[in-house]
């Protein structure tokens, strides 16, 4: 992840916290070429054609981020996770408008240090957003370190700086995390569904 500018990005996500709509304004074009890379991360595995494109998606978040409420981001690292979070809903709302089956046969997800995109299928995307707002309502702090890792693509010291924890934490959660969501594909979905990477 790119660090030019990190001083003023946290400047900026400090402002934003505060009710400044403008920092985010300002902040976006430094982290513009993140989120496109994410953008496009996710989108690789589309169909050709596919309605959203990475700039799309990426102004999508934006809209999402200016409309709702200032999300306590820390630095440029958590910002960019909590914009891949939001890509990420973007496009489980498309696979779901687009009829992508909640339970559909065949799902196969294997989660290791990152999700890649291009081999999860938007079934697949809708299944695992099922089984992580489950995991939410169990056990709030493995999900947020499950979305971090995965779809922010975060290491396990970003992950432990972000949620203010110890890499030993992220490292018990990650492992607890995996666990669960394993079992829970596999009675959800049946069969090799939830396959979950060793790390």
């Amino acid at each position: 992840m790119e660090q030019t500018g990190s001083n003023s990005v946290t400047q900026l996500l400090l402002q934003w916290r505060a009710g400044d709509k403008a920092a985010l304004e300002a902040l976006v074009p430094l982290v513009y070429k993140d989120l496109r890379a994410v953008a496009h991360h996710y989108l690789q595995g589309e169909r050709p054609g596919h309605t959203l494109q990475s700039a799309a998606l990426v102004h999508e978040a934006y809209l999402r981020l200016v409309t709702g409420s200032p999300v306590p981001t820390e630095n440029r690292a958590h910002f960019v996770a909590v914009a891949a979070r939001l890509m990420r809903q973007i496009l489980v709302d498309h696979a779901r408008a687009h009829g992508a089956g909640k339970r559909g046969a065949g799902c196969k997800i294997e989660l290791d240090e990152a999700v890649e995109p291009a081999q999860v299928s938007r079934k697949d995307l809708v299944a695992l957003d099922d089984a992580l707002s489950a995991l939410t309502k169990r056990d709030e702090q493995q999900a947020q370190v499950v979305e971090l890792r995965c779809f922010g693509g975060l290491t396990i010291e970003e992950t432990a700086e972000v949620l203010n924890i110890s890499p030993a934490t992220v490292k018990r959660d990650w492992n607890m995390a995996k666990a669960w969501l394993s079992r829970h594909m596999r009675r959800n979905y049946g069969g090799k569904h939830g396959s979950v990477g060793q790390t």
